[in-house]
């Protein structure tokens, strides 16, 4: 079998996962606090017919070797997590993180996932939930039914104003996590991410201070897809993907010729 058709496979399948990659982004771009991906690429083994350095002669030595390649194959998605652009709302339970940092979220099974949309709504006991699946903000923040407004300091304390009273009394402050190396969370759906061996720990503590962001309230932030490039890069995928294509049936017609002279 030629050994182009296998690369030539390799690579198919290689941009077959960067449109997937490429099709998830633009899929997403109007999700609240997405962060895009991108597939990164490696080349596959060489096979070294002549090695750089070898002896040409017994006083020479081999300027440049003589090397094929195998391929390439996707040996990650990467997110990226740049800030998103702000898109403003004047809901008293949309926040917004400024900078660095993951909202706290509690699942069933009592472990703590991070997200970075800050769309929230209240269940029936006035506890500040997820709008879809009604998972508790960490640390619970639960507020009174008879609450006129909800007030959000960019430190993340939140307090209310109650009927018959002129100041507003605090209810719970909203802590934020961050880590060393974000693009190792482990992406679940839903907008959540969870903590892996290579994310690092989760770095707590308020926002606006020792680096994580500041919060703003009646914002959120939108994707940070940028619908132009996404689609610059799906076109450059599908030449790509054509050229691979083009190589296979070159070959084939190659190998069809050698037959027919058989």
């Amino acid at each position: 079998m030629h050994a182009a058709l296998w690369i030539s496979k390799s690579g198919l399948d290689a941009q077959q996962t960067d449109i997937a990659t490429i099709s998830n982004n633009l899929a997403n771009a109007s999700t609240v606090g997405f962060k895009k991906s991108r597939a990164v690429f490696e080349d596959l083994l060489y096979q070294n017919i002549n090695q750089p350095g070898g002896k040409s002669s017994q006083n020479t030595e081999l300027p440049a070797g003589l090397m094929l390649g195998a391929g390439t194959k996707v040996v990650a998605t990467q997110k990226e997590f740049s800030q998103g652009s702000m898109l403003t709302t004047e809901n008293s339970l949309d926040f917004m993180i400024e900078g660095a940092g993951f909202f706290e979220v509690l699942m069933p099974d009592g472990n703590i996932s991070y997200t970075r949309n800050g769309q929230f709504m209240l269940n029936e006991e006035g506890q500040i939930v997820t709008p879809g699946s009604g998972y508790l903000l960490q640390p619970a923040i639960t507020i009174p039914p008879d609450a006129q407004s909800i007030t959000l300091s960019s430190e993340g304390e939140v307090s209310v104003r109650q009927i018959g009273q002129a100041e507003n009394t605090v209810v719970g402050q909203i802590t934020i996590s961050n880590f060393i190396n974000p693009q190792g969370l482990e992406p679940m759906g839903q907008n959540l991410y969870t903590e892996t061996g290579v994310s690092g720990a989760p770095i707590q503590g308020n926002p606006g201070i020792d680096g994580l962001g500041s919060l703003r309230q009646g914002a959120l932030e939108t994707s940070n897809v940028n619908v132009t490039e996404e689609l610059v890069n799906l076109i450059e995928s599908q030449r790509v993907y054509e050229m691979n294509s083009k190589v296979i049936s070159a070959v084939d017609q190659m190998m069809s010729f050698v037959t027919q002279q058989l």
